[in-house]
């Protein structure tokens, strides 16, 4: 899933625009199908972008979604659990 979203990034805005991003894979979850990416805030619409246009994973089809977005790594973790307890 990571080097779908790098790729995509790489298609989308060659490796000047990649560097920029410091994207990296902070949590994946694959039973629940979450991931947690953590990228600089300047390159943020870019990374939004690139997970928008990612259509393949391997040979798989396959669609990305942004479902939050945070500041902090600390205000995300409580987000996250109160849309768990939500659901």
């Amino acid at each position: 899933m990571f080097y779908a979203v790098w790729n995509s990034i790489l298609k989308l805005f060659g490796e000047y625009g990649a560097s920029q991003t410091d994207i990296r894979l902070i949590k994946y979850n694959p039973e629940k199908g979450l991931a947690v990416i953590g990228c600089s805030h300047k390159a943020l619409p870019m990374v939004k972008a690139s997970i928008a246009c990612v259509t393949r994973i391997g040979q798989e089809s396959a669609a990305l979604h942004v479902q939050l977005i945070s500041g902090t790594l600390r205000s995300l973790r409580r987000k996250l659990s109160e849309q768990a307890k939500k659901e």
